[in-house]
């Protein structure tokens, strides 16, 4: 008996040290990985916690540029939203908001599809063209509105220029309030697309080659191929893609502010840059309601999100 005791004693204490052992590198690893974890959860806290505190801070109160800078505005509640609401600007900067981001987004996505499609074959010169057709994405947005600025010019501008030689008459582009929406649409357009093409290029190359050679066996043609292998499987990517493209769409302000401004008469007006001409576009800023405008923006974009993340909670648990 004593000496099961004294073999036994031996073994509990092996054990205790080899449970503080574990326990202090289980210790070790958890501060390890806050380690990793902290310059994270700095950078969001000072670059998307705080912004988004302020702004919030800013659209319930009332600020002048004194108390802007030296603080003790008074307290506003809701009155910058109402304020917003009751605008005669709300409406219309609302329906072009819709407008700009769905026209931008159904054209953007099926240009970028369809050339995927077309890139997917790697015929010769496929490399060489799918760099050329990632100019604009890569080109800073002021370069890119500047050129579209100056082909939609009424006088001088190249597509007037073309529509003369196809003997057209010339069109207003940037200055009639029935064509400049539509003028910072195409540019637009124009500059999203290469984010498409590179996103469902990839997409299309995750598809095995072995679920089309055993459609093709099948009797299946292209159009069925498609529509039942190529887009089904694609779904997730395409997600993704388009929530990226409208949570971007529904905040760009650069390319429309350089083309028009928001005019002529508020034609080209969204909830962006009615934001920045409320905040800083005039003699007497008003921070509160260009703040409110601003968080109205980031509520659309929030909610498009949580139907993303419901869409595809309901697809894995199907």
């Amino acid at each position: 008996m004593s000496d099961t005791i004294r073999t036994a004693a031996p073994a509990r204490a092996a054990r205790a040290r080899s449970g503080r052992v574990r326990s202090s590198g289980a210790r070790s690893g958890q501060w390890a990985a806050w380690a990793f974890l902290a310059p994270v959860v700095l950078y969001l806290l000072l670059f998307y916690a705080y912004p988004l505190f302020r702004n919030v801070e800013l659209s319930l109160r009332t600020y002048t540029v004194r108390s802007f800078v030296q603080g003790g505005a008074p307290f506003a509640g809701f009155g910058n939203y109402a304020k917003v609401f009751g605008d005669a600007t709300f409406g219309p900067a609302l329906w072009h908001t819709v407008v700009f981001t769905l026209v931008s987004l159904v054209f953007q996505f099926g240009i970028g599809l369809a050339l995927a499609l077309f890139f997917v074959r790697h015929f010769p010169l496929s490399a060489t063209l799918r760099a050329l057709f990632l100019v604009p994405w890569l080109l800073p947005l002021i370069v890119s509105a500047s050129t579209w600025s100056w082909m939609l010019n009424s006088d001088s501008g190249v597509v007037n220029a073309a529509l003369s030689w196809l003997g057209l008459g010339p069109v207003n582009w940037l200055t009639s309030p029935d064509w400049a929406l539509w003028s910072v649409i195409i540019a637009n357009i124009w500059i999203g697309v290469p984010f498409n093409l590179v996103v469902l290029y990839s997409g299309l190359q995750a598809i095995p080659a072995v679920v089309y050679e055993a459609a093709a066996l099948d009797g299946a043609n292209g159009r069925q191929r498609f529509w039942r292998i190529t887009f089904p499987l694609l779904r997730p990517v395409s997600a993704i893609t388009l929530l990226l493209g409208l949570v971007y769409t529904l905040k760009v302000f650069d390319i429309i502010w350089i083309m028009t401004k928001g005019g002529p008469s508020g034609a080209s007006t969204t909830f962006a840059t009615w934001s920045y001409r409320l905040g800083f576009g005039n003699l007497v800023p008003s921070f509160g309601p260009g703040a409110a405008v601003g968080n109205l923006l980031i509520v659309m974009a929030l909610a498009f999100g949580l139907v993303y993340i419901r869409v595809q909670r309901r697809q894995a648990l199907a």
